[in-house]
Parts: structure tokens; sequence; C-alpha cells
């Protein structure tokens, strides 16, 4: 996988996908996402991400996942 917005880096949590720049896995995101924890929650847990990269690495995802998915 080639993202401008996800490291995978094996000296990083062990090739744990993160956010660029961050030692964040983006697990945590989706993981705070499905308890029911607003996106400002996960942002006020992890201040090295910001509003901007944690969308980016949403819309990669939904593209991904559903290539005919426009941007809202």
């Amino acid at each position: 996988m080639s993202s401008r917005y996800i490291t995978v880096d094996p000296e990083v949590h062990s090739g744990t996908p993160v956010f660029v720049g961050t030692r964040v896995p983006i697990k945590t995101l989706f993981d705070h996402l499905e308890a029911g924890d607003s996106l400002e929650v996960f942002l006020d847990d992890f201040p090295s991400v910001s509003r901007e990269l944690a969308v980016a690495v949403l819309e990669e995802a939904r593209t991904a996942l559903v290539p005919d998915a426009h941007p809202a």
C-alpha cells in the first residue's frame, strides 16, 4: 500500500501502519470510531494527529473499500 498519509516502518511499532510523522497506529482511529467516540475525542487523545491527516486517512480508506465512492 502506498500512501502519503500512512507510514509502515519495521522500526516503528514493528511495522504497524501509523499516521505519517507520528507513532500513532491507524487502527487506533478505527478503534475509537468503533467504540462510538467522535473524531474530536480521537484528536484530543492524540494531538500529534491533525484533523486534516485523520480525515485524509478516512477518505483514503473509503476510496480503497468503495472504489466508486465520492468525497463528501
